[in-house]
């Protein structure tokens, strides 16, 4: 299960950089605006790959990481999602934001839902591995 929350972290990546940076650059580009008009800064890309990645090389932090950046999603994506909903405004730009904040939520409640399930199982994993790498 770990391995397949660290893939569906790299996909959420990819499809964040897609919706956030690539396709609007090419839709800028076509309309012959500037290349960075529709952007939609986001960095929470990199905080999922550094949480995918953790995943899969299990560290000491890596229950907390993932406890922790749940938990912040979590909140942020609820507290957008309400701000949004008390008064949408639909467009092609924020249709594509609402279905990829969708998945997100559904990713980090899935990992917290998980990780809190297997919390001991899962926090002997670091002290196994902070055991043999110290060795």
């Amino acid at each position: 299960m770990i391995l397949f929350f660290a893939h569906f972290l790299f996909i959420l990546a990819a499809w964040t950089l897609t919706i956030k940076f690539f396709f609007p650059m090419a839709y800028a580009l076509w309309q012959g605006d500037a290349l960075l008009t529709h952007v939609y800064w986001d960095f929470w890309w990199v905080i999922h790959i550094w949480l995918g990645w953790a995943l899969i090389n299990w560290r000491s932090y890596t229950f907390y990481l993932a406890v922790s950046v749940s938990v912040v999603e979590i909140v942020i994506v609820i507290t957008k999602f309400v701000l949004f909903l008390s008064s949408p405004q639909w467009s092609m730009w924020m249709t594509n934001w609402f279905i990829n904040k969708l998945f997100v939520l559904a990713c980090f409640v899935w990992i917290l839902a998980y990780f809190s399930a297997n919390a001991k199982r899962l926090h002997a994993l670091g002290v196994v591995h902070t055991q043999t790498t110290s060795a």
